[in-house]
């Protein structure tokens, strides 16, 4: 069971009672959703090939197109709304708010996006039991927040949490990720297949004969080498889509940043960043204490991270702390 709502709320309900103003555009695509949607391209192309092949090797030349179809037309699935609360159910670990959980989500939610000109039934509200102080805005129309976030921090800090998942979504940064990793999810399978049988070919080899393995490791690397430059606009691509999109991740978390921070939660954001840094530092103090060291993230590491550092996040809200004094 959750804890009890004991958190101040010190929000102030501007909005409540009054006439809200509707946006005019109630979500989109930024310059982040279709970065991300542009770098899934060549995952796409080779997802394609490779579900067109196992439908027609599968299925026949009849069935095997109708197959095919039916999976360029699943990613509107996205956005139903069935699925993605099964989605958010089986593989987020959402769940629906209690009755006191919602009495206290729902004034703080209509707040935000009266501030903000959406439709707040648009979207749906869940919970995840953690006791990390974490949200997540996930598919087309799922806010979920976390029992901690909920409980534990005041209202005005929660509002500008629910502020940034909701840029997210309205940035169109959530359905965007959703939809390129599932369009590249079968090139993804058919690869960790491709390597899987690679391994346990060397394997068996090795267990024969050092010679035959090193044979089969020079026809590997032959045969990737000729792959990388046979192809080279989709494997240049999509050797570099993950660098892209983790940048595209931390474009899109500035960008949600800066959506809270335009409704008026700067300074309530940058109470959170701070709470997310003193966690770290205490994490690191900890492990000092143990006579240990935590391990630096290298500059691939960092290249790869989908979320800019505490401080970055910080600083690029400053113009608006400068704002509201």
């Amino acid at each position: 069971m959750p804890h009890p709502a004991t958190a101040p709320d010190d929000l102030d309900y501007r909005h409540q009672g009054s006439r809200v103003h509707v946006a005019e555009h109630q979500r989109g695509a930024d310059a982040t959703a279709v970065g991300q949607l542009a770098t899934q391209i060549p995952g796409f192309l080779v997802s394609l090939a490779v579900v067109a092949v196992f439908s027609l090797i599968m299925f026949g030349p009849v069935l095997g197109p109708v197959l095919l179809l039916a999976w360029l037309a699943s990613g509107a699935l996205v956005f139903h709304r069935p699925t993605e609360l099964l989605f958010a159910r089986r593989v987020l670990k959402l769940r629906a708010p209690l009755a006191e959980e919602r009495a206290r989500l729902e004034p703080i939610w209509r707040e935000v996006t009266a501030r903000a000109g959406i439709e707040g039934d648009t979207y749906e509200l869940m919970i995840e039991n953690s006791t990390d102080l974490n949200a997540s805005a996930a598919a087309g129309h799922v806010v979920g927040v976390t029992t901690y976030a909920l409980n534990r921090i005041p209202s005005s800090n929660l509002a500008a949490v629910l502020a940034h998942e909701l840029g997210h979504h309205t940035g169109g940064h959530a359905w965007a990720g959703l939809l390129g990793y599932w369009y590249s999810l079968p090139g993804r399978i058919a690869w960790a297949v491709a390597r899987g049988f690679a391994k346990a070919a060397l394997t068996v080899t090795r267990v024969f004969s050092s010679a035959a393995a090193a044979i089969l490791y020079l026809f590997l690397g032959i045969l990737l080498v000729v792959g990388f430059l046979e192809a080279w606009y989709i494997t240049v691509p999509l050797t570099a889509a993950p660098y892209l999109l983790a940048y595209a991740g931390r474009q899109g978390e500035l960008r949600a940043d800066q959506a809270a921070a335009a409704l008026g939660f700067a300074p309530q954001l940058t109470e959170v960043l701070y709470h997310f840094q003193a966690e770290e530092d205490a994490g690191k103090a900890y492990a000092a204490a143990r006579g240990k060291r935590l391990k630096q993230p290298s500059g691939l590491a960092k290249l790869l991270s989908s979320h800019p550092d505490n401080y970055t996040r910080i600083r690029a809200l400053e113009p608006y702390l400068h704002r509201a004094r």
